[in-house]
């Protein structure tokens, strides 16, 4: 594996490990996330639109404060060369442009045998959920 970057293994994983990433909801994010995506549901986009809304103002995708949680098993726990299996989610409040999020990852059990990873998963703004859940990803093992 020289020269790639690698994630941590199986055997280096343990219930109860955690990592977490932060990110500050920008507009461009916002409108980046709907060119990519394509949902341009105007209570992202349009300030008159969502005004007139149960929110009183534009909210961000709960899809983007998803793919937050995505970057955290990504990019830290287990990191690279794990593959997402599924996710469960639950959007519990709404996030707004300015909106700090932290975004968390823990461990909460390892099928050694199927080498899968289940980990709850949570973003939060100002200590409280926005949204959590529940991943499965496979993670690699070290080489014999």
């Amino acid at each position: 594996m020289q020269g790639q970057i690698q994630g941590k293994f199986l055997e280096e994983l343990s219930v109860g490990q955690t990592a977490e990433l932060v990110r500050t909801v920008g507009e461009a994010d916002i409108q980046a996330f709907a060119e990519v995506t394509g949902d341009n549901n105007p209570v992202h986009l349009d300030a008159a639109y969502a005004a007139g809304t149960s929110f009183g103002e534009r909210i961000a995708h709960g899809m983007l404060s998803a793919g937050y949680i995505s970057a955290v098993l990504g990019t830290a726990l287990p990191g690279p060369g794990a593959i997402y299996l599924s996710q469960a989610l639950r959007f519990r409040r709404p996030v707004k442009i300015g909106d700090t999020v932290t975004a968390s990852a823990t461990i909460t059990e390892i099928n050694e045998a199927k080498a899968q990873v289940t980990l709850a998963t949570v973003c939060k703004v100002n200590g409280k959920a926005v949204v959590d859940g529940e991943a499965l990803v496979m993670v690699p093992r070290k080489a014999a």
